[in-house]
């Protein structure tokens, strides 16, 4: 689809990261560009300039003329087709694209017919897809991972190493997306989410079905029927639950050991081997290994990677133990509901109970939502800093509260009050911005200050 020949009056909307990356990839091809930002001084301008002088760049604005004398637009995810100035142009002829279509029509152009693994979803996209990297490395192969994380993706097609490609994908990326033809694709769950972009949920799902375009091996989630492909899949489908698994499907099996992950009856892993806890991503690990299974990869290579991955950093991340103790880093938990739901994904697996340390800048959240997860979950409660007193306030009557000046006596605190079979979880429902520069900032700390116990 679209023009991709050097006659093609091509422009570039949106620098950065991606944009540069395009930039990059259309001028090894020989293809000539123009770039717009509509920011005054939009980060890479200046290495733009650098590496491609001829390139006619434009800031501050939309440049009307560029735009509907375009055959194509090749669109930063962050700039929305339904722009005034990008929807003229489109009314006017030029196809819109983004940095994905042009990845797929050079890999499907190819003769190396390297396999790939896309996945999307409302959350834990991010959490599957670093994890099937894993299966992929541990499986021998070598994994290019990229998309709406890490890499850019025209920026793995120069590693011819590459065996793979796993992209996250977002529903922003998937929207100027034509051309995919995945291996295996998946939506994870679907959610409402980016509302300020998409006017209605029908239109945030249609953007999400993309991504089973053309593909081999659709997996989805039995229960979240938004994630069921409408659109016609090469080989077929497998579903992942929550719930007890149909014949050939994934799903979880509790018994007296434990909760299993299942392939029909079969009994495939036990959860308390692996470091990720929680329902949620006992749902995501089903996903991966359909997604591997999808790609050839071998079960036990895979079942590997399962027990050694600890998670992301910051998202409910596995520190270690001890004394029998499990630390854990949620720090990007920075409100309400992602607390709620570090707690009670981490809280429903665990033997013991768990430390919670919250405290921050709450932004003025509603703190009483805290309080079923920190009834059924919670046994003690260290607070820290600007707004600790008002989630005391919150919670007040239903768990033991400590507070503590700082993250480091937060740390000696919890590990005093910590029994065997505990966890100790920091899921501040807060903003760090009273004492850390980032949430990254207050998790590294964290882990630090974890790291030296442990070791000590």
């Amino acid at each position: 689809m679209g023009l991709i020949g050097s006659s093609c009056n091509r422009v570039i909307i949106g620098l950065g990261k991606t944009g540069l990356s395009c930039a990059r990839y259309l001028h090894s091809q020989g293809l000539p560009f123009k770039v717009i930002d509509t920011r005054e001084n939009p980060p890479g301008e200046e290495e733009c300039r650098q590496l491609f002088p001829d390139a006619p760049l434009h800031t501050g604005g939309f440049n009307e003329q560029w735009l509907m004398a375009a055959d194509e637009l090749v669109v930063s995810p962050g700039v929305a087709l339904n722009e005034p100035s990008i929807s003229r142009a489109i009314e006017n002829g030029a196809t819109a694209i983004g940095d994905i279509e042009l990845f797929c029509r050079a890999v499907n152009t190819c003769s190396l017919n390297k396999p790939i693994v896309a996945i999307t979803g409302s959350n834990g996209k991010s959490t599957v897809t670093t994890l099937v990297g894993e299966m992929v490395r541990q499986s021998g192969l070598n994994p290019g991972v990229g998309g709406n994380i890490g890499t850019p993706v025209l920026d793995l097609l120069g590693d011819d190493s590459i065996d793979v490609y796993v992209l996250e994908l977002s529903s922003f990326q998937l929207e100027t997306t034509h051309s995919l033809r995945a291996t295996a694709a998946t939506v994870l769950n679907l959610s409402p989410d980016h509302m300020d972009r998409y006017p209605t949920l029908a239109e945030y799902h249609q953007a999400k079905q993309r991504i089973y375009r053309g593909c081999g091996t659709a997996v989805f989630n039995r229960d979240d029927p938004l994630t069921s492909p409408l659109l016609p899949v090469t080989s077929g489908a497998v579903t992942f639950t929550r719930g007890a698994p149909d014949l050939g499907q994934m799903g979880l099996l509790p018994d007296d050991e434990g909760i299993w992950l299942c392939k029909g009856l079969e009994k495939q892993m036990n959860t308390r081997q692996m470091k990720l806890k929680g329902h949620h991503n006992y749902l995501n690990a089903l996903a991966a290994l359909a997604l591997g299974e999808a790609i050839g990869l071998d079960s036990n290579a895979m079942f590997e990677a399962l027990v050694s991955f600890p998670g992301l950093k910051h998202r409910c991340q596995w520190l270690g133990e001890y004394e029998g103790v499990t630390w854990f880093n949620d720090s990007k938990a920075t409100n309400v509901g992602a607390s709620v739901a570090a707690i009670d994904g981490l809280g429903e697996g665990l033997e013991g109970r768990i430390i919670l340390i919250a405290g921050g800048d709450g932004k003025g959240a509603d703190f009483t939502e805290l309080k079923p997860a920190v009834d059924r979950y919670v046994s003690h409660l260290v607070l820290i800093g600007r707004d600790g007193p008002a989630i005391e306030q919150a919670v007040k009557g239903s768990v033991a509260i400590h507070n503590a000046s700082s993250l480091e006596e937060a740390v000696s605190i919890s590990a005093e009050l910590a029994e065997e079979g505990d966890a100790v979880l920091l899921a501040p429902a807060c903003a760090s911005f009273d004492m850390f520069n980032s949430f990254e900032h207050r998790g590294d700390r964290f882990a630090e200050l974890v790291n030296g116990l442990i070791l000590c």
